[in-house]
This record gives structure tokens, C-alpha cells and sequence, in this order.
């Protein structure tokens, strides 16, 4: 018993060393962490656009104006029901995801405070709004030399903003820590809601895929090799065996009745040195596809279209 009981406690305590060491042991892959962002890009744009659909049938422009504030109103409630409530993003959540406060210490899982979500709004709401808002109040507007220092000098803090995001980035893909530089700053760090467990990955599918994605390389490549015109009439030749006519009736109208290659009445009647006629249109187009044509009937390859000439009394037209 007392060794049962030991043992017990024995693996309890691995389960939570294990926990406590889950972001170590499988940290949050990078494309996680830019899968997320680009989740939460996509839905802001679906919000705009439901949002921006309600006011169609209004005046033109209605919403042009105030299109700052009214976007940043949309984030901020957005924020106020994910980051502020849950310590998650929405793209974050689809992909098992959410924020730690990364400036603890200890090793177990500890929220972000109040003034951390505040300042993330202020970076990430804020920043976007004033952005907008100074590229609208300085390019529509002429004003004197004070606004038009204000106005280099905000174009130099967005320039010097976007390097830092620049270098903050590369810094991430080498480190796989804080994606952004508001991630950077405040001290947030993505890790996992729950305990991931190890993938089991069936590579049934992928080989399959693989397999028939090399065999139709190999059609690809193996098509335009194949003379399918040629092939088309040796199957015709087959299936179509030739009657029995008697090439020593001298009667002009027993062989030339139809076509060898479509079976009507030949247009244009020519011949390729042999007995048979075909319309004009059907050997030009054969031999021009094939070059090494040969008669269907007959086999007999083309040396040259001779159109033949012929005379067919009406009395002998009506017996055919």
C-alpha cells in the first residue's frame, strides 16, 4: 500500500513538473505565432467589410470621414472580448494559443496584467488610428511651419518604428519569441492554452500524393511523345475491317461511295496511291498531324494527294 501510494505521488509530481515545463519542452512554432497574426488581419478586414456593407445604400463617402475612429471603435471592442477578457487574440484561440506574462519569473502560467493590456491597446489600436488619422490631417491640409515639423517629425518616429519592427522580426525568426514589437516591449509571450501532446503523423496520404503526383509528371511528359493520330487510325483500321469490295469492278462508283476516314460521301475525292478515296479535308488534316500516315484499309503510306476525277451516271447514284 505505502508503496502504491508513493509511486502515486511519484507521477503526480512528474504531471506537474511536466506542465510547468510544457513551453520549454514544445514551444509555440513560428508559423503558429504568424498564422495568428494573419488570422486576426483577415478577420479586422471581414468586420470592416460586414460593417462597412450596412451603409451601401447611404450617401457615397458617408463613412470616409470618420473611417479612423470608427475602425478603431471596431478594435477596441474586438480587444475588449479577446486580449482583455481571455489573454487571447482570435487567431490565437483557433490555433491553441494565448498570451503569458513573460516578466514573471517563475516558470508556471501567469496572465498579463491590466496595465500590460492596456498598453497593447494603446500600441496596437491606437498606433493604427494615429497613423491614419496624421496621413489624412497633413495631406489634405496646408498649415505653417509648426505643423509641417510636427509633420517630419511623425514620419520619422513611423520610419524608426517600422525599422525597429524590421529588426524585431528577424530577431524572431532566429529566436521564435514575440512576433511583434508590441509583444516585444510590453513583455507578452505566446504559449500554449493547453498541453500538446505528441503528433502521431500517417504519411499513408503523402505517399499517395506523391505517387500519383510523379505519375502524372510522367503522362505529362509521355503525352506529346505519343502520335495519337496515328494510334486513332491503326484503332479505326482495327475495328473497322474492310468490306469486301471488288477493286477489278470497273464501276468508279463502287469505290468511291465513302470516305476511308469518315464514312460519307467524300468531298473533294483524293487518293494517296492506292484504291481508296477520302475527302480532301480528312487526309490534308491527317497528314499534316502524321506525316507517316498510312491508308486505314490498306496501310499504304502517303506519297502524294491526287484528287480524282470521275464521271457517275444519275441512274447509277440511285442505286446506291
Amino acid at each position: 500500500m505505502r508503496k502504491a501510494l508513493i509511486s502515486a505521488l511519484a507521477h503526480t509530481g512528474e504531471m506537474a513538473v511536466a506542465e510547468n515545463n510544457m513551453e520549454d519542452i514544445n514551444p509555440v512554432l513560428r508559423i503558429s505565432q504568424l498564422d495568428a497574426i494573419e488570422l486576426n488581419k483577415a478577420l479586422e478586414q471581414l468586420i470592416w467589410s460586414q460593417f462597412n456593407s450596412c451603409f451601401q445604400g447611404f450617401k457615397p463617402g458617408l463613412l470616409s470621414r470618420f473611417e479612423p475612429e470608427i475602425k478603431a471603435f471596431l478594435w477596441l471592442f474586438l480587444w475588449r472580448y479577446t486580449v482583455y477578457s481571455k489573454n487571447t487574440t482570435v487567431g490565437q484561440s483557433i490555433l491553441n494559443i494565448q498570451y503569458k506574462n513573460d516578466l514573471s519569473q517563475t516558470k508556471t502560467y501567469r496572465p498579463l496584467n491590466k496595465q500590460q493590456k492596456l498598453w497593447f491597446a494603446l500600441f496596437t489600436v491606437g498606433g493604427k488610428w494615429l497613423e491614419e488619422r496624421s496621413y489624412d490631417l497633413f495631406s489634405n491640409h496646408s498649415f505653417g511651419s509648426s505643423f509641417q515639423r510636427t509633420k517630419y517629425f511623425i514620419n520619422v518616429v513611423s520610419g524608426l518604428v517600422k525599422i525597429c519592427g524590421l529588426l524585431n522580426f528577424l530577431v524572431f525568426l532566429q529566436q521564435g519569441k514575440f512576433a511583434t514589437l508590441a509583444e516585444r516591449l510590453l513583455g507578452i509571450r505566446s504559449v500554449f492554452s493547453k498541453p500538446q501532446t505528441i503528433r502521431q503523423v500517417g504519411f499513408e496520404h503523402m505517399n499517395r500524393e506523391i505517387l500519383w503526383h510523379g505519375f502524372a509528371e510522367f503522362l505529362i511528359f509521355l503525352l506529346p511523345l505519343i502520335n495519337t493520330q496515328k494510334l486513332k487510325s491503326k484503332m479505326f483500321s482495327w475495328f473497322k475491317p474492310v468490306k469486301g469490295l471488288s477493286f477489278t469492278d470497273p464501276s468508279l462508283v463502287v469505290l468511291c461511295k465513302e470516305c476511308c476516314l469518315c464514312g460519307e460521301w467524300p468531298t473533294m475525292p483524293h487518293t494517296i496511291g492506292c484504291n481508296h478515296v477520302f475527302c480532301y479535308y480528312c487526309i490534308k488534316s491527317n497528314y499534316m498531324a502524321d506525316m507517316y500516315f498510312t491508308c486505314p484499309k490498306c496501310s499504304t503510306q502517303v506519297h502524294s494527294l491526287q484528287p480524282l476525277e470521275f464521271k457517275v451516271e444519275i441512274s447509277e447514284v440511285h442505286t446506291l
